[in-house]
């Protein structure tokens, strides 16, 4: 398993001043850094592999959509523009030289609605995200639907949900992406729910049930770790922590987490990789 850190644990978003968050995550022992693409206009694709490629380093890329990108719009003009805007992430991880790409990506994130999702606002969903894989295939590139809490999208809460998601598009290049923060909300069972999934999960979100340090809280993780074991999953794994606000996404983060981003990534990083241990996971 590929183990790595989020960017959000140092920063509150991304552009070139963040690059040498690439040689600290390197330095603390981790596969891969997480790099978020909400602000896009500011991702220098170039200027970020150059760095990867210096370093022989891995990366993946996440974000999720406003009401400028959703997809699950009536408007019509409004759902191009988050086919639009997902196509630029998708050809922004090519130009990286990497094939990972997930997030909240099925409809906007934090979307007042007073009703459950209907079967339209599924296929709007579906249509959309078929054209993007459609168009991210010709490039190699993976994409992933992560289920969040319900308090932060209605469309898509659980591995369940996710995999219908996945069947309605028709695409092989549609994965799932698991969060343990969302499923300690959403799911009946971290074990049952992680493999469920199987061979579709691409990335993990491996998070305590308050976004702190892992190993620190709720979230039974020695169910998740029998689950992974079990499927032999070699993928991605990131820490998603956060230490602060961020201006680009809801965060959340009122209180101090942990003392410091490298405080947060030592600590937890060492908690994963004894539970790695304990359950025969490389």
């Amino acid at each position: 398993m590929k183990l790595g850190i989020h960017a959000y644990a140092w920063c509150t978003e991304w552009s070139n001043e963040q690059l040498d968050l690439i040689d600290r995550a390197k330095q603390l022992g981790m596969d891969f850094i997480e790099i978020p693409l909400m602000v896009l206009n500011k991702y220098d694709a170039s200027a970020v592999r150059e760095r990867l490629e210096k370093l022989d380093f891995d990366a993946v890329f996440s974000t999720v959509l406003t009401s400028e990108t959703d997809i699950t719009s009536e408007d019509e003009n409004i759902r191009k523009n988050g086919v639009d805007y997902l196509k630029k992430c998708v050809r922004a991880v090519h130009d990286t030289g990497k094939t990972n790409f997930s997030g909240v990506i099925y409809s906007q994130h934090i979307k007042s609605i007073d009703h459950r999702p209907t079967e339209q606002e599924y296929m709007f969903s579906a249509d959309s995200l078929r054209e993007v894989a459609v168009y991210a295939k010709q490039f190699n590139v993976m994409i992933g639907l992560e289920p969040v809490n319900r308090y932060e999208t209605f469309l898509v809460n659980t591995a369940s949900q996710a995999k219908m998601l996945k069947e309605m598009i028709g695409m092989d290049n549609i994965r799932i992406h698991l969060d343990t923060y969302h499923m300690n909300i959403e799911e009946k069972s971290f074990y049952e729910a992680t493999r469920l999934v199987g061979d579709d999960l691409m990335h993990y979100h491996l998070c305590e049930n308050d976004r702190g340090i892992p190993g620190t809280g709720l979230v039974n993780w020695d169910d998740i770790f029998k689950a992974l074991a079990e499927m032999n999953y070699n993928g991605y794994a990131a820490l998603e922590s956060f230490v602060d606000c961020t201006d680009n996404m809801s965060t959340w983060v009122w209180r101090q987490l942990a003392e410091n981003g490298d405080t947060l990534v030592t600590e937890g990083v060492a908690f994963i990789r004894k539970m790695m241990k304990k359950h025969g996971l490389s």
